[in-house]
Protein backbone atom coordinates (compact mmCIF):
# COMPACT_ATOMS: atom_id res chain seq x y z
CA UNK A 1 0.00 0.00 0.00
CA UNK A 2 2.88 2.33 1.07
CA UNK A 3 4.54 2.00 -2.57
CA UNK A 4 1.11 2.31 -4.28
CA UNK A 5 0.56 5.25 -2.42
CA UNK A 6 4.20 6.72 -3.62
CA UNK A 7 4.02 5.28 -6.92
CA UNK A 8 0.87 7.50 -7.62
CA UNK A 9 2.14 10.36 -6.03
CA UNK A 10 5.63 10.22 -8.01
CA UNK A 11 2.80 9.96 -10.87
CA UNK A 12 0.82 12.94 -10.23
CA UNK A 13 3.92 15.52 -9.60
CA UNK A 14 5.35 14.06 -13.17
CA UNK A 15 1.52 14.76 -14.50
CA UNK A 16 1.42 18.23 -13.07
CA UNK A 17 5.06 18.88 -14.17
CA UNK A 18 4.26 17.50 -17.69
CA UNK A 19 0.77 19.57 -17.47
CA UNK A 20 2.19 22.90 -16.88
CA UNK A 21 5.12 22.12 -19.18
CA UNK A 22 2.99 21.94 -21.74
CA UNK A 23 1.16 25.19 -21.21
CA UNK A 24 4.15 27.09 -20.89
CA UNK A 25 5.23 25.26 -24.64
CA UNK A 26 2.27 26.73 -25.92
CA UNK A 27 2.58 29.95 -24.51
CA UNK A 28 6.49 30.18 -26.12
CA UNK A 29 5.23 29.16 -29.67
CA UNK A 30 3.53 32.39 -29.73
CA UNK A 31 6.53 34.30 -29.04
CA UNK A 32 7.48 34.68 -33.12
CA UNK A 33 3.94 36.39 -33.84
CA UNK A 34 4.88 39.85 -34.55
CA UNK A 35 1.65 41.62 -33.53
CA UNK A 36 0.53 39.26 -30.45
CA UNK A 37 2.23 40.59 -27.35
CA UNK A 38 3.02 39.28 -23.83
CA UNK A 39 -0.07 39.13 -22.57
CA UNK A 40 -1.78 38.33 -25.62
CA UNK A 41 0.88 35.52 -26.15
CA UNK A 42 -0.39 33.84 -22.52
CA UNK A 43 -3.88 34.09 -22.72
CA UNK A 44 -3.73 32.55 -26.45
CA UNK A 45 -1.43 29.90 -25.57
CA UNK A 46 -3.37 28.62 -22.53
CA UNK A 47 -6.36 28.80 -25.13
CA UNK A 48 -4.33 26.65 -27.58
CA UNK A 49 -3.39 24.05 -24.99
CA UNK A 50 -7.11 23.46 -24.25
CA UNK A 51 -8.24 22.97 -27.71
CA UNK A 52 -5.19 21.21 -28.37
CA UNK A 53 -5.94 18.76 -25.38
CA UNK A 54 -2.66 19.53 -23.84
CA UNK A 55 -4.42 20.24 -20.81
CA UNK A 56 -8.46 19.59 -19.46
CA UNK A 57 -10.88 21.00 -16.82
CA UNK A 58 -9.16 20.35 -13.68
CA UNK A 59 -5.93 20.64 -14.39
CA UNK A 60 -3.33 22.76 -12.82
CA UNK A 61 -2.11 25.90 -14.10
CA UNK A 62 1.87 27.07 -13.44
CA UNK A 63 2.02 29.31 -10.90
CA UNK A 64 2.82 33.10 -11.00
CA UNK A 65 6.18 32.61 -9.71
CA UNK A 66 7.05 29.33 -12.30
CA UNK A 67 5.66 31.20 -15.72
CA UNK A 68 7.99 34.91 -14.55
CA UNK A 69 10.87 32.54 -14.48
CA UNK A 70 9.97 30.20 -17.63
CA UNK A 71 8.80 33.15 -19.38
CA UNK A 72 10.71 36.11 -18.44
CA UNK A 73 7.67 37.90 -18.08
CA UNK A 74 6.81 40.50 -15.23
CA UNK A 75 4.83 39.90 -12.74
CA UNK A 76 1.84 42.80 -13.91
CA UNK A 77 1.80 41.05 -17.21
CA UNK A 78 1.07 37.44 -15.76
CA UNK A 79 -1.20 38.86 -13.42
CA UNK A 80 -2.70 40.24 -15.72
CA UNK A 81 -3.54 37.57 -17.93
CA UNK A 82 -4.66 34.97 -15.39
CA UNK A 83 -7.29 37.79 -14.64
CA UNK A 84 -8.93 37.63 -18.29
CA UNK A 85 -8.42 34.30 -18.30
CA UNK A 86 -10.67 33.82 -14.68
CA UNK A 87 -13.23 36.51 -16.41
CA UNK A 88 -13.87 34.39 -19.03
CA UNK A 89 -14.39 31.79 -17.36
CA UNK A 90 -11.81 29.64 -19.02
CA UNK A 91 -9.64 29.55 -15.74
CA UNK A 92 -10.69 29.34 -12.16
CA UNK A 93 -8.82 30.83 -8.66
CA UNK A 94 -8.55 28.35 -5.71
CA UNK A 95 -7.66 30.10 -2.49
CA UNK A 96 -3.65 29.07 -1.71
CA UNK A 97 -3.93 26.55 -4.22
CA UNK A 98 -3.24 28.36 -7.64
CA UNK A 99 -5.39 28.87 -10.62
CA UNK A 100 -6.75 25.58 -12.80
CA UNK A 101 -8.61 24.81 -15.87
CA UNK A 102 -12.16 25.53 -15.19
CA UNK A 103 -14.15 25.06 -18.67
CA UNK A 104 -13.10 23.26 -21.36
CA UNK A 105 -15.18 25.76 -24.00
CA UNK A 106 -13.12 28.28 -24.49
CA UNK A 107 -15.46 30.00 -27.47
CA UNK A 108 -18.46 30.39 -25.00
CA UNK A 109 -18.17 33.80 -24.51
CA UNK A 110 -17.17 34.89 -27.84
CA UNK A 111 -18.33 36.08 -31.21
CA UNK A 112 -17.60 36.01 -34.45
CA UNK A 113 -15.85 38.34 -36.61
CA UNK A 114 -16.63 39.40 -39.48
CA UNK A 115 -14.01 42.30 -41.83
CA UNK A 116 -15.12 43.62 -44.85
CA UNK A 117 -13.91 45.69 -47.05
CA UNK A 118 -17.32 47.51 -47.63
CA UNK A 119 -21.19 47.06 -48.01
CA UNK A 120 -21.40 46.85 -51.76
CA UNK A 121 -24.22 45.33 -53.32
CA UNK A 122 -22.42 42.08 -54.20
CA UNK A 123 -20.96 42.40 -50.58
CA UNK A 124 -24.28 42.41 -49.18
CA UNK A 125 -24.99 39.31 -50.61
CA UNK A 126 -22.50 37.46 -49.04
CA UNK A 127 -23.18 39.05 -46.00
CA UNK A 128 -26.64 38.15 -46.21
CA UNK A 129 -26.23 34.42 -46.85
CA UNK A 130 -23.14 34.06 -44.08
CA UNK A 131 -25.73 35.66 -41.30
CA UNK A 132 -28.48 33.21 -42.17
CA UNK A 133 -25.96 30.22 -42.22
CA UNK A 134 -24.64 31.44 -38.83
CA UNK A 135 -28.19 31.55 -37.28
CA UNK A 136 -29.70 33.47 -34.70
CA UNK A 137 -27.69 31.49 -31.68
CA UNK A 138 -24.00 33.09 -32.94
CA UNK A 139 -23.59 36.72 -32.65
CA UNK A 140 -22.21 38.30 -35.28
CA UNK A 141 -19.73 41.71 -35.21
CA UNK A 142 -19.34 43.07 -38.69
CA UNK A 143 -16.34 45.66 -39.83
CA UNK A 144 -15.28 47.84 -42.59
CA UNK A 145 -11.77 48.15 -43.48
CA UNK A 146 -12.31 49.98 -47.11
CA UNK A 147 -9.14 48.73 -48.08
CA UNK A 148 -6.95 51.37 -45.67
CA UNK A 149 -4.24 48.94 -44.11
CA UNK A 150 -3.92 51.31 -41.13
CA UNK A 151 -7.51 51.04 -40.60
CA UNK A 152 -7.04 47.01 -41.31
CA UNK A 153 -4.44 47.16 -38.77
CA UNK A 154 -6.08 49.11 -35.90
CA UNK A 155 -9.37 46.70 -36.20
CA UNK A 156 -6.99 43.58 -36.05
CA UNK A 157 -5.76 45.28 -32.98
CA UNK A 158 -9.33 45.73 -31.41
CA UNK A 159 -10.78 42.35 -32.31
CA UNK A 160 -7.61 40.02 -31.71
CA UNK A 161 -8.20 37.22 -28.99
CA UNK A 162 -11.95 38.03 -28.36
CA UNK A 163 -13.75 36.32 -30.70
CA UNK A 164 -14.00 32.74 -31.75
CA UNK A 165 -13.55 33.02 -35.28
CA UNK A 166 -11.98 35.64 -37.93
CA UNK A 167 -13.62 35.63 -41.09
CA UNK A 168 -11.49 38.67 -43.29
CA UNK A 169 -11.32 40.02 -46.58
CA UNK A 170 -7.77 40.59 -46.98
CA UNK A 171 -6.07 43.61 -48.38
CA UNK A 172 -3.12 43.18 -50.70
CA UNK A 173 -0.06 44.39 -48.34
CA UNK A 174 3.29 43.94 -47.58
CA UNK A 175 1.72 44.15 -43.98
CA UNK A 176 -1.13 41.71 -44.09
CA UNK A 177 0.51 38.46 -44.12
CA UNK A 178 2.08 39.16 -40.87
CA UNK A 179 -1.02 40.88 -38.89
CA UNK A 180 -3.18 37.85 -40.17
CA UNK A 181 -0.21 35.49 -38.72
CA UNK A 182 -1.41 37.22 -35.06
CA UNK A 183 -4.24 34.45 -35.51
CA UNK A 184 -4.63 31.32 -34.65
CA UNK A 185 -4.97 29.16 -38.23
CA UNK A 186 -7.71 27.12 -36.94
CA UNK A 187 -9.71 30.85 -36.35
CA UNK A 188 -9.02 32.09 -39.38
CA UNK A 189 -11.69 32.25 -42.73
CA UNK A 190 -9.93 34.29 -45.59
CA UNK A 191 -13.22 35.06 -48.28
CA UNK A 192 -13.16 37.03 -51.58
CA UNK A 193 -8.70 37.76 -51.94
CA UNK A 194 -6.62 35.28 -50.77
CA UNK A 195 -3.37 35.67 -49.00
CA UNK A 196 -0.77 33.48 -48.46
CA UNK A 197 -0.59 33.29 -44.68
CA UNK A 198 0.05 29.36 -44.17
CA UNK A 199 -1.20 25.95 -45.75
CA UNK A 200 -3.55 25.75 -43.36
CA UNK A 201 -5.63 28.86 -43.40
CA UNK A 202 -9.32 28.24 -44.78
CA UNK A 203 -10.39 29.94 -47.57
CA UNK A 204 -13.05 30.67 -49.75
CA UNK A 205 -11.32 32.91 -52.72
CA UNK A 206 -11.49 34.35 -56.13
CA UNK A 207 -8.66 34.10 -58.67
CA UNK A 208 -8.25 37.05 -61.22
CA UNK A 209 -5.54 36.48 -63.45
CA UNK A 210 -6.57 33.51 -65.60
CA UNK A 211 -9.73 33.99 -64.75
CA UNK A 212 -9.79 37.34 -65.97
CA UNK A 213 -8.42 36.32 -68.99
CA UNK A 214 -10.94 33.24 -69.68
CA UNK A 215 -13.64 35.84 -69.27
CA UNK A 216 -12.23 37.91 -71.71
CA UNK A 217 -11.50 34.98 -74.27
CA UNK A 218 -14.69 34.06 -74.48
CA UNK A 219 -15.78 37.73 -75.21
CA UNK A 220 -13.23 38.57 -78.25
CA UNK A 221 -15.28 37.22 -81.01
CA UNK A 222 -17.78 40.16 -80.03
CA UNK A 223 -14.72 42.65 -78.67
CA UNK A 224 -13.52 42.27 -82.18
CA UNK A 225 -16.80 43.95 -83.74
CA UNK A 226 -15.44 46.93 -82.14
CA UNK A 227 -13.33 49.31 -82.99
CA UNK A 228 -11.55 49.05 -79.89
CA UNK A 229 -12.16 48.48 -75.95
CA UNK A 230 -11.21 50.55 -73.19
CA UNK A 231 -10.51 49.40 -69.88
CA UNK A 232 -10.66 52.24 -67.22
CA UNK A 233 -8.67 51.67 -64.04
CA UNK A 234 -6.37 53.78 -61.47
CA UNK A 235 -3.42 52.89 -60.40
CA UNK A 236 -4.49 54.23 -56.94
CA UNK A 237 -8.07 51.84 -56.94
CA UNK A 238 -8.33 48.65 -54.68
CA UNK A 239 -9.63 46.80 -57.97
CA UNK A 240 -7.10 43.71 -58.37
CA UNK A 241 -4.05 44.34 -60.21
CA UNK A 242 -4.18 40.78 -61.39
CA UNK A 243 -7.01 42.04 -64.20
CA UNK A 244 -4.75 44.50 -65.48
CA UNK A 245 -2.42 41.99 -66.56
CA UNK A 246 -5.00 39.74 -68.18
CA UNK A 247 -6.40 42.47 -70.13
CA UNK A 248 -3.00 43.33 -71.47
CA UNK A 249 -2.49 39.64 -72.38
CA UNK A 250 -6.04 39.14 -74.42
CA UNK A 251 -4.99 42.19 -75.92
CA UNK A 252 -2.16 40.94 -77.38
CA UNK A 253 -3.05 37.01 -78.11
CA UNK A 254 -5.88 38.27 -80.08
CA UNK A 255 -4.64 41.02 -81.44
CA UNK A 256 -7.43 43.25 -80.78
CA UNK A 257 -7.14 46.94 -80.31
CA UNK A 258 -7.43 48.33 -76.57
CA UNK A 259 -5.75 51.00 -73.92
CA UNK A 260 -6.15 51.55 -70.40
CA UNK A 261 -7.28 54.53 -69.20
CA UNK A 262 -7.35 56.15 -65.59
CA UNK A 263 -10.48 57.31 -65.54
CA UNK A 264 -13.75 58.07 -67.29
CA UNK A 265 -14.63 61.22 -68.53
CA UNK A 266 -18.26 62.55 -68.20
CA UNK A 267 -19.64 62.82 -71.94
CA UNK A 268 -16.47 60.74 -73.75
CA UNK A 269 -18.51 57.87 -74.60
CA UNK A 270 -18.03 57.05 -78.46
CA UNK A 271 -19.82 55.22 -81.05
CA UNK A 272 -17.74 51.81 -82.08
CA UNK A 273 -16.19 51.13 -78.83
CA UNK A 274 -16.53 48.75 -75.92
CA UNK A 275 -15.92 50.17 -72.12
CA UNK A 276 -14.96 48.00 -69.80
CA UNK A 277 -14.89 49.28 -65.74
CA UNK A 278 -14.77 47.64 -62.60
CA UNK A 279 -15.99 51.27 -61.22
CA UNK A 280 -20.03 51.38 -60.85
CA UNK A 281 -19.74 55.01 -60.49
CA UNK A 282 -18.17 55.14 -64.02
CA UNK A 283 -20.67 52.12 -65.26
CA UNK A 284 -23.60 54.44 -64.37
CA UNK A 285 -21.88 57.73 -65.90
CA UNK A 286 -21.74 55.28 -69.31
CA UNK A 287 -25.09 53.83 -69.22
CA UNK A 288 -26.16 57.42 -68.77
CA UNK A 289 -23.97 59.17 -71.59
CA UNK A 290 -25.25 56.77 -73.75
CA UNK A 291 -28.64 57.74 -73.37
CA UNK A 292 -27.78 61.32 -73.84
CA UNK A 293 -26.20 60.49 -76.99
CA UNK A 294 -29.07 57.69 -78.52
CA UNK A 295 -25.88 55.38 -78.46
CA UNK A 296 -27.70 51.61 -78.08
CA UNK A 297 -25.41 49.53 -75.60
CA UNK A 298 -24.83 46.35 -77.21
CA UNK A 299 -25.51 47.67 -80.50
CA UNK A 300 -23.53 50.82 -81.13
CA UNK A 301 -20.97 50.42 -78.45
CA UNK A 302 -20.39 47.97 -75.92
CA UNK A 303 -20.50 47.71 -72.11
CA UNK A 304 -18.62 45.04 -69.56
CA UNK A 305 -18.71 45.24 -66.13
CA UNK A 306 -17.39 42.90 -63.12
CA UNK A 307 -19.34 42.17 -60.06
CA UNK A 308 -22.91 41.07 -61.07
CA UNK A 309 -26.04 42.15 -58.99
CA UNK A 310 -29.49 42.73 -58.79
CA UNK A 311 -29.13 46.13 -60.91
CA UNK A 312 -27.16 45.00 -63.79
CA UNK A 313 -29.37 42.09 -64.42
CA UNK A 314 -32.29 43.88 -64.96
CA UNK A 315 -30.83 46.69 -67.17
CA UNK A 316 -28.76 44.08 -69.05
CA UNK A 317 -25.43 44.46 -68.86
CA UNK A 318 -22.63 42.12 -69.39
CA UNK A 319 -20.38 41.19 -66.25
CA UNK A 320 -18.34 38.69 -65.22
CA UNK A 321 -17.90 38.13 -61.09
CA UNK A 322 -17.69 35.48 -58.31
CA UNK A 323 -20.85 34.09 -57.04
CA UNK A 324 -20.90 36.22 -53.88
CA UNK A 325 -23.95 34.87 -52.18
CA UNK A 326 -22.81 31.23 -52.62
CA UNK A 327 -19.31 32.48 -51.32
CA UNK A 328 -21.20 33.23 -48.00
CA UNK A 329 -23.42 30.50 -47.86
CA UNK A 330 -20.56 28.09 -47.93
CA UNK A 331 -18.39 30.56 -45.80
CA UNK A 332 -20.61 30.47 -42.91
CA UNK A 333 -21.63 26.49 -42.94
CA UNK A 334 -18.00 26.38 -42.82
CA UNK A 335 -17.71 28.13 -39.82
CA UNK A 336 -20.41 26.73 -37.99
CA UNK A 337 -19.53 22.75 -38.55
CA UNK A 338 -15.86 23.76 -38.31
CA UNK A 339 -14.79 21.69 -41.73
CA UNK A 340 -12.13 22.40 -43.57
CA UNK A 341 -12.47 24.74 -46.17
CA UNK A 342 -9.55 25.43 -49.22
CA UNK A 343 -12.10 26.50 -52.46
CA UNK A 344 -11.19 28.90 -55.40
CA UNK A 345 -14.60 30.08 -56.61
CA UNK A 346 -15.23 30.26 -59.99
CA UNK A 347 -15.88 33.92 -62.09
CA UNK A 348 -18.61 33.33 -64.11
CA UNK A 349 -19.86 35.01 -67.52
CA UNK A 350 -23.27 36.53 -67.63
CA UNK A 351 -23.70 37.45 -71.39
CA UNK A 352 -26.76 39.74 -71.39
CA UNK A 353 -27.52 43.10 -74.17
CA UNK A 354 -24.26 45.52 -73.79
CA UNK A 355 -21.83 42.93 -74.72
Amino acid sequence: MVEKAATRCLFLIWHKKFIMNGIIEEIKKLADVPTFSKHERFVQGVINAINEKVVAPGDPMPSVNTLIKELSYSRETVVKAYKELVTRGIVESQFRQGYYIANGNTEQTLTVALLMYNLDTFEEQFYRNFRHELGRQVQLNTYFHHGNIEIFETILAQVKGKFGMYVIAPIPHKKTKDLLAGIPANKLLLFDRFENVNTEVNHITQEFEQSSYNIFSQLADRIAGFKEIIFYHSPNSLDPKEIVSSFKRFLKDFKLRGRIEEEYKEGSVQDGKVYFTLDNFALWQIMRDCKHKNLIPGTDVGVLSSNDEPAKEIIGITTFSADFADMGKKAGQAVMSKEKLQETVPMLLFRRNTL
